[in-house]
């Protein structure tokens, strides 16, 4: 286990790499490996450890019983996922987590944090403070994906999302995490009508993409 490398992430931020040693051997932890493709966790599962993605990415999805998809978000190395059903107990998962690529997990278990009895350290109490922010942010992250569907128009979910991430990377040149097919399920459109939308605003000199990678050209009309 790369210690060093975890104190590296926000969920560790404050603690260093020997108390962090310290918190898993309290807490207790698993490590696994998944090929792209491979189901981390099943809509429907119970849950009490919380997922540290060590290496690759996975994808938060919601599958129905049509086979749609809809990917709630993208969790890349050093990030968290199943945090708050790990801390909830007896709640079943409401959605699947897939691997996105080739990855590494550490799943660390949750239910001795919430023994207060068993608080000895300082760390323990950084990391709990830790995770509540994490949750907190989750819960931003979860309005804004609602945000970005709001709009009726595949233009502007398009719109909304490439604008906020241009405002957030204070940048025009963009990459996100998601190919083609994840990009529509992220927004709930169909894919091909999702494609022509974004040739549309390409031959409008509004964007220029290719793949995953894009860049604004023109803010004129680029709004919802």
């Amino acid at each position: 286990m790369d210690f060093e490398f975890l104190t590296k992430i926000k969920v560790f931020k404050g603690i260093d790499a020997e108390d962090l040693q310290k918190l898993f051997d309290w807490l207790g932890y698993d490590i696994r490996q998944y090929s792209k493709g491979d189901t981390i966790l099943m809509a429907g599962d119970k849950v009490s450890s919380m997922g540290i993605v060590l290496a690759g990415s996975a994808n938060i999805e919601s599958n129905d019983v049509w086979g749609n998809k809809s990917i709630f978000d993208n969790v890349a190395s050093g990030q968290v996922f199943a945090e708050v059903y790990a801390c909830a107990n007896d709640e079943e998962l409401m959605v699947d987590v897939v691997a996105n690529e080739s990855c590494k997990i550490v799943f660390l278990k949750m239910s001795k944090l919430f023994d207060s009895e068993e608080y000895t350290a300082h760390y323990q109490d950084k990391f709990a403070s830790n995770l509540l922010k994490i949750m907190s942010l989750k819960n931003l992250n979860l309005s804004r994906k609602i945000y970005h569907v709001s709009s009726k128009s595949i233009r502007g979910r398009i719109v909304s999302y490439l604008s906020y991430l241009s405002r957030k990377l204070e940048s025009k040149i963009i990459e996100i995490p998601y190919n083609r097919q994840q990009l529509s399920d992220y927004l709930c459109v169909d894919r091909s009508a999702l494609s022509n939308e974004l040739s549309k605003m390409q031959k409008e000199g509004l964007i220029k993409y290719n793949k995953n990678k894009f860049e604004i050209i023109s803010e004129y009309d680029f709004e919802i």
